[in-house]
């Protein structure tokens, strides 16, 4: 646990219970705010707090409420700085909540990778002894790469097991109620983050959910065609509400909790009486479905948005059809009305924000500042350029380590490729000139040139010490999907879905000659060591061999029956390894020119495949959501890691063969001793993690996310974890 844990540890259970329970509200009450302010901001004390079995995150977190007292805040001892940075570290753990409580060790990492920004001497203070934390392998941020507190978001709630469609908070803000496509709802509390109880009785799809004022009743819509109207004391179920023909989208509540109004799919609106249960009536009136509605706050109008492209004004007192505001282009997503009930605003597919006056029934003005789809009506955007991250401005597709293991190169969706300084973190500059996404990056084995692929149709060389463009490499007639360079650097080979792999000269910038022979897209490139020959990976469910020196295609590997996604080489270039969707591996012999054996054990495709630098093993990474060590020699599986709870995207391996390094769909990166099959670190990013490699040093991990996040991360504790293991 630490050295400060463990002595803790040491002391009887009553003084545990005093150290870290009930000392603190002493201190408070006591007006000994000095020391409540240094517990609150010594890391030790926090991550020995959280480690308890009788406290944990949430019981931490509540330590920080005890200065939100008038008689506190007045304390001569407080100050302005004192809360800022006391709500700050509570920001943090209530943003990380959810990770810590399945995993501990994620303490550190969490604050340093959302606080190394504050420049505030008691942050630092504390960051500073966070980094000195050896007790278990972690994973450190050497940069801000996670969302600031106060930024973003606050807590994660987790238990439906499918999407999440629709939520309500309570009007005193204390409780959420959640709509999914598990059939339930659930009901939330908001202090604690913890599920008060699941509301179960929907047949299908929960679409949309509202909450009446009192707080006491939520009422839902479902792809079952009914709503229910559920008592959130109890957690029971009221009763049902059926009438509607179709899927019900939509459900909006009247200020004073009795009457519901609802959209549905069968082109109608219904108001339901909520003391009988009764419908009252139905407002026909839209030829196309009923995707929203709203209420005004006098309860006596009702707003619905549809896919037939228009907003109607109902009077829910008649039931009858006021008017009908026309304007959009698209169907109606979303539709919001101020408190005074004198204008609504809607939100559509065709991308645009329209503001209507409910008194004359005509447009006021149009927002088109969308480039997708407006599907919700947000009153709290933030704009990315407040965070203090710097990050690709969209999912980060491929990355690359220079041999000496001082930069790495990033390239993303939003089309640039950016270099980092490895010992820093820092953006040393971005390449800007291809016209669309980057998918592949290398780098030549002097670190002095990286090489990119994009989706326009592209290869462009860049001056790692510049950071200008060389020249672009044109030739291919689709985008280019994948790469690899030569060892000695001369030499580029490129596979596009054009179905050709290419061969540029790096001195001339000319192509030396295309390889043509496959099928379908050329998903992966492996080269030989020695350069002579380069093997790809193709969607036509073959690999092929080509002689790099006269360009011919020496042999194809024919065997697997789905997509090949992955391939490697060993070191020697008498093995290949392929990874297929049809879940399996298949080892082949380059000197026979045959398939050794089949490596099957996987149950989904397999995404990623990496070689020890001894060829004796190799790592795959699986859409089953696990990875498995092969063993080359035998052709047997050797163990599976489990630990991700969703599919594989990237693995990489150390030097040394010792660990791997795993990122998923899960938004996590691991870090798996190969030895004990045991994952000795983790870290949870923002966004699934779309690739990752590690650097020379085999501790500086370099990961990124499709939120466009690069995360530099140093594996810290892992020389005290070796000498544990060897103890």
């Amino acid at each position: 646990m630490g050295e400060f844990a463990d002595k803790l540890e040491a002391k009887p259970l009553f003084y545990q219970r005093a150290y870290l329970g009930s000392l603190l509200p002493n201190h408070v009450k006591s007006g000994n705010l000095e020391k409540y302010y240094q517990k609150l901001t010594d890391f030790n004390f926090l991550m020995a707090k959280i480690q308890h079995p009788e406290f944990g995150v949430q019981a931490l977190i509540d330590d920080f409420n005890l200065v939100d007292d008038s008689e506190v805040l007045s304390h001569r001892e407080y100050n302005p700085e004192t809360a800022k940075v006391l709500n700050l570290i509570q920001s943090v753990l209530w943003m990380s909540a959810d990770i810590l409580d399945g995993d501990k060790t994620q303490l550190a990492g969490q604050l340093l990778g959302r606080l190394l920004y504050f420049e505030m001497p008691q942050i630092q203070a504390m960051l500073d002894v966070a980094k000195q934390w050896k007790a278990a392998p972690w994973l450190r941020p050497l940069t801000t790469c996670l969302t600031p507190p106060r930024r973003g978001l606050l807590r994660t709630l987790k238990g439906h097991s499918n999407s999440v469609n629709a939520v309500a908070v309570t009007e005193d803000g204390k409780r959420a109620i959640s709509g999914s496509g598990d059939n339930s709802l659930k009901v939330w509390d908001l202090t604690t983050g913890d599920e008060q109880f699941t509301l179960k009785g929907h047949s299908y799809s929960v679409n949309a959910v509202a909450v009446t004022g009192d707080g006491k009743r939520a009422i839902s819509g479902s792809s079952d065609n009914t709503l229910k109207v559920w008592n959130l004391t109890s957690g029971k179920e009221e009763f049902t509400l059926e009438g509607h023909s179709d899927w019900v989208n939509a459900v909006a509540v009247t200020a004073d909790g009795k009457m519901a109004i609802s959209g549905s799919f069968d082109n109608t609106v219904k108001v339901w009486d909520l003391t009988t249960g009764k419908e009252l009536f139905t407002l026909k009136g839209h030829n196309d479905s009923v995707n929203a509605v709203a209420v005004t706050a006098d309860s006596n109008r009702a707003i619905s948005g549809s896919w037939d492209n228009t907003l109607k004004a109902w009077d829910l007192i008649t039931g009858k059809e006021e008017f009908t505001l026309k304007g959009h282009k698209d169907s109606v997503n979303a539709v919001a009305v101020t408190t005074d009930g004198k204008r609504a605003i809607s939100a559509s597919l065709d991308n645009t924000v329209k503001v209507w006056d409910l008194t004359t029934g005509k447009e006021e003005f149009s927002l088109k500042v969308h480039s997708n789809p407006v599907n919700k009506v947000h009153s709290n955007s933030v704009h990315k350029d407040l965070f203090p991250v710097k990050v690709h401005s969209t999912s980060v597709n491929a990355l690359a380590i220079t041999a000496n293991g001082k930069r790495a190169i990033s390239g993303s969706f939003d089309n640039t490729l950016k270099v980092w300084d490895l010992t820093t973190g820092k953006e040393l500059f971005t390449l800007n000139g291809h016209s669309n996404s980057v998918n592949t990056v290398a780098v030549t084995t002097d670190g002095k040139r990286a090489i990119s692929g994009s989706w326009d149709n592209t290869l462009k060389v860049w001056d790692l010490t510049t950071g200008k463009e060389l020249f672009s490499l044109n030739g291919h007639r689709y985008l280019v999907k994948t790469l690899a360079i030569t060892a000695d650097g001369k030499r580029a080979i490129s596979g596009s879905v054009d179905k050709t792999i290419k061969v540029w000269d790096l001195t001339t910038g000319k192509e030396l000659f295309s390889l043509n022979g496959h099928r379908y897209l050329v998903k992966a490139l492996a080269i030989t060591a020695d350069g002579k020959r380069t093997i790809s990976g193709s969607w036509d469910n073959t690999l092929k061999v080509w002689d790099l020196t006269t360009g011919k295609e020496l042999f194809t590997l024919k065997g697997h029956s789905n997509l090949v996604n992955a391939v490697a080489v060993t070191a020697d270039g008498k093995m290949v390894i392929s990874g297929s969707d049809d879940t399996t591996l298949k080892v082949w012999d380059l000197e026979n020119r045959k398939e050794v054996f089949t490596l099957n054990g996987h149950s989904n495709s397999v995404n990623a495949v990496a070689v020890t630098e001894d060829g004796k093993r190799a790592i795959s990474g699986s859409s089953d959501d696990t990875l498995k060590v092969w063993d080359l020699t035998t052709g047997k599986e050797e163990f599976t890691l489990k630990g991700h709870s969703y599919l594989v995207n990237a693995v990489a391996v150390t030097a040394d063969g010792t660990q791997a390094i795993s990122g998923s769909l899960d938004n996590t990166l691991k870090v798996w001793d190969l030895s004990s099959e045991n994952i000795i670190a983790s870290f949870t990013g923002e966004r699934s993690i779309a690739c990752c490699a590690i650097a020379p040093d085999g501790v500086t991990i370099v990961a990124g996310d499709a939120s466009g996040r690069v995360y530099f991360l140093r594996l810290e504790g892992i020389a005290e974890y070796l000498e544990k293991g060897m103890a």
